[in-house]
């Protein structure tokens, strides 16, 4: 059992749709419940028809026939309402991962980064509500919090539309929330990767941007995991901020390749030295639980109860502020190698 293991994983019977599932997270998401679950339908809505048919292909090969026959495949945009809509029919729950990700991509392109990761999380809030969703979990990033870069900017405002959602349902009773993290190791667009592929090709240094640089760090597993128990936890409108530890670029170039030099070729547009998952300011609104802090809604005009004491919560202290540079917990070398060889395996 993992550190974010969900006690209980109670999915049976249910239909679940994640956007952008063709993606890393999305495919081992869709691994896990295929295993730990017994779900009636999963639903993957992406846009890339190859990434689809690769995606089919291995799952086939993974799982057995009555297993592999749980799942659809439905090609689209979260750009698109109607089709969105008429994907979310049936659905129970929905896993929002779709998004536009690359932070120097998005300060280039900013219009498209804009209708994917706002327009269409008010597209996916919509759709929800118009077929009766019960529970919506949207994936976000560390770098939302007091955003630099255009990415950050849209993912906050992508947080900030799930969590007012809730005040829109009604009758309707949909619950929506958030769950936010730091790298994922291993995952594509990682910096990990990166490195493996130049030292495999022969490289005797390696890049980093600045020698002060820290990041969060947590693995794909952890991530699915943090996701599914965040799921059992909810009750509308927090945002869920998982205790995982930091860990210096310096330093991840030594664990990863010891006797390799490090070149510095400075900031990239829109980067931070170190990220920040809670400010001081949401700190007034945080609770710390034993693996994790949650971040309150603020404004709340539907039934829902607080985490308090008897849920294991305290309040954050004052003036409190999670970032990547003042964690209590820090990654040794040869936890990031057991990080990486847990994506290897």
């Amino acid at each position: 059992m993992g550190r974010f293991s969900p006690k209980t994983l109670d999915l049976d019977g249910q239909v679940i749709l994640v956007t952008g599932g063709t993606g890393s997270f999305g495919r081992r998401f869709i691994e896990t419940v295929l295993k730990q679950a017994n779900p009636r339908k999963i639903i993957v809505y992406s846009r890339d028809e190859l990434k689809q048919s690769d995606m089919q292909l291995e799952l086939r090969e993974q799982f057995d026939e009555a297993t592999y026959a749980k799942m659809r495949f439905f090609l689209g945009d979260v750009r698109d309402r109607e089709r969105l809509t008429l994907a979310l029919r049936g659905v129970d729950i929905v896993i929002h991962a779709a998004a536009l990700k690359q932070v120097p991509a998005a300060e280039y392109n900013p219009s498209e980064c804009i209708h994917t990761n706002i327009m269409g999380a008010e597209n996916v809030v919509w759709a929800s509500l118009a077929n009766h969703v019960k529970q919506v979990v949207a994936l976000s990033t560390d770098k939302a919090c007091n955003p630099i870069n255009l990415y950050g900017a849209t993912k906050l405002a992508s947080d900030k539309t799930f969590v007012a959602a809730n005040n829109l349902s009604g009758d309707i009773g949909t619950r929506f929330a958030v769950v936010r993290y730091g790298n994922v190791v291993g995952s594509r667009g990682s910096v990990a990767p990166l490195f493996q592929r130049l030292l495999a090709n022969g490289a005797t240094e390696l890049p980093i941007t600045d020698a002060r640089m820290t990041r969060f760090w947590i693995t794909l597993n952890e991530g699915v995991d943090f996701v599914l128990s965040s799921l059992n936890l909810m009750r509308g409108g927090e945002i869920f901020v998982p205790k995982i530890p930091s860990m210096s670029m310096p330093d991840l170039v030594k664990a990863m390749a010891p006797d390799a030099a490090i070149k510095v070729i400075g900031i990239r547009p829109g980067e931070k030295l170190h990220e920040m998952m809670i400010s001081a300011d949401d700190a007034r609104a945080t609770v710390e639980l034993e693996d994790r802090y949650v971040i309150e809604p603020t404004f709340v005009e539907y039934p829902r109860k607080r985490f308090g004491p008897e849920d294991g919560a305290k309040p954050a202290a004052e003036g409190f502020c999670y970032s990547s540079d003042n964690n209590d917990d820090w990654l040794s070398a040869e936890g990031l190698l057991a990080m990486l060889r847990e994506k290897a395996g």
